[in-house]
């Protein structure tokens, strides 16, 4: 996921995660390695490499285990000798991210060196005790931590299990649907679960949080809304979940779309549903998590009415203001001193005021590219940086007020937090999110903040978004309950 919100998103400093924006360099010891765990969700094709020597020794999988402080995860590269030399590629397992491109691989005698410019990181190792380890250094942005490399296995490679993601035979139906959006021209894949019976069934439309999602709202090896539309189906309601546009199945171009032309597709699938036979169309309603709580009641407000909103997640105050909260909390977090938090978050400020008051996008990446330059970030890392900042999304999310447009919902509200939430920190979003709401035609609003939860509404230690991949439970089943009974006791469920 390429935005602030969603799956694995960049960010300038200290931290990776779902929603996500620039941040600044810090000049603690995780700064640096934290960024790397922010792109490594990019999955890119591998692409052509050169060699230097005739070893064949380095040529296979072999992996290792990075400490990074807060974590400890596992670092897969594989090796591979093709007819135009050398390839290789990446892979965290313990954050669910394959196949980032190796940019160079260079064996000179014993010497290994993996170049990794996507993420600004290198490997230097050298090849000891016949070959059976490569001993060495991961280094990014100007830090670097040990790491030896032994020969992997499928057992090294393979993913924290998931006991939460369905396996079939389900008690309900599931059907492949696909959703007109006319306005946009485009056509949506999705999956709609229904319980059995003929029903009418209330009924709910997913909303994804930011970047390039599936209907399951992949993160981390996490499918969140396969997990979120078994229990919900289980529990009398439909779901209608789908790939966003331009991902998967869908049509369309993801990229250039901002949440404005996200809710326009959600309305779409709110249109299919209460057409749809067997579901009530009295009781369809948006569930949004992370931006996808923000669309929810843009939906309403602009494009399509429903019945009934949660949010899970959703941001009550402008983009900027979660932006340049999220980067601190994230920093202080990872053991940043109170000094280097405050350079964190004044950076922030003056990134987002560029973002904000630029009159267009070459205005942003010159007044950005002067601030990273002034910081030391890679030039790779930076211009990354820069081209997110100058996205259509990333402008519009930034710029957007919320708080407007929750106070013209008119339906049925519930809004949930995670207390260790550093993405959506609900200590600045759940008291605007309640005052917005109160004020509000809407007389049924619940705000809940779970205790212990953090953005994916995971049972966490420390809320960071490192942490998302190592977690074995997808959503805490508190959480998933929360929302069954909410929507239950406000729809008719046959």
């Amino acid at each position: 996921m390429g935005h602030p919100f969603g799956g694995t998103v960049v960010i300038l400093s200290c931290c990776p995660g779902v929603l996500r924006g620039p941040q600044p360099v810090c000049n603690q010891p995780m700064a640096s390695w934290t960024r790397l765990l922010v792109l490594l969700g990019v999955g890119l094709a591998v692409v052509g490499l050169t060699t230097v020597s005739a070893q064949e020794g380095v040529v296979g999988s072999w992996t290792g285990t990075l400490d990074a402080g807060t974590a400890e995860l596992r670092i897969v590269f594989h090796i591979e000798r093709g007819s135009d030399g050398r390839t290789a590629t990446m892979d965290s397992p313990d954050q669910g991210a394959t196949g980032i491109p190796v940019s160079d691989v260079t064996v000179v005698g014993d010497s290994v060196t993996l170049a990794v410019d996507r993420i600004a990181g290198a490997y230097e190792g050298v090849l000891v005790e016949d070959s059976a380890k490569i001993k060495g250094t991961w280094t990014q942005a100007g830090q670097s931590f040990p790491l030896t490399l032994t020969p992997a296995d499928e057992a090294d490679t393979a993913p924290p299990p998931r006991p939460q993601h369905p396996e079939p035979p389900s008690p309900y139906a599931a059907d492949s649907v696909t959703v007109r959006n006319e306005s946009a021209g485009l056509t949506l894949d999705g999956t709609l679960t229904r319980p059995d019976g003929d029903g009418p069934h209330p009924a709910v439309v997913l909303v994804s949080g930011s970047g390039p999602q599936d209907r399951n709202s992949e993160v981390a090896n996490h499918r969140l809304f396969h997990v979120l539309a078994d229990h919900l189906t289980r529990q009398g309601i439909a779901v209608l979940r789908y790939d966003e546009r331009g991902v998967g199945a869908s049509e369309g171009t993801f990229e250039g779309a901002t949440s404005e032309d996200f809710a326009g597709d959600a309305a779409a699938a709110v249109r299919f549903l209460k057409g749809r036979p067997g579901i009530d169309s009295e009781a369809v309603g948006l569930l949004g998590m992370s931006e996808g709580g923000l669309v929810a009641p843009m939906v309403h407000t602009r494009f399509e009415p429903v019945d009934f909103l949660v949010l899970m997640a959703g941001p009550s105050v402008p983009g900027h203001e979660i932006l340049v909260e999220q980067g601190a909390r994230m920093a202080s977090a990872q053991g940043a001193s109170p000094s280097a938090v405050d350079t964190i978050r004044s950076m922030q400020q003056q990134i987002m005021r560029a973002v904000r008051t630029a009159s267009d996008s070459a205005e942003v990446a010159n007044q950005v590219r002067s601030m990273l330059k002034k910081q030391g970030l890679p030039d790779a890392q930076a211009e990354s940086q820069i081209e997110q900042m100058t996205s259509p999304w990333f402008r519009f999310f930034v710029r957007y007020d919320p708080a407007p447009t929750l106070r013209q919902v008119d339906v049925p509200v519930l809004a949930l937090y995670g207390s260790k939430d550093l993405q959506v920190p609900p200590e600045q979003n759940a008291p605007p999110m309640r005052a917005a709401l109160r004020s509000s035609p809407s007389d049924d609003v619940t705000v809940r903040v779970l205790d212990g939860l953090n953005h994916l509404f995971q049972p966490a230690e420390t809320g960071l978004p490192t942490e998302y991949a190592q977690i074995e439970t997808t959503m805490a089943p508190r959480a998933l309950e929360a929302v069954a009974a909410w929507i239950r006791a406000r729809t008719a469920v046959n």
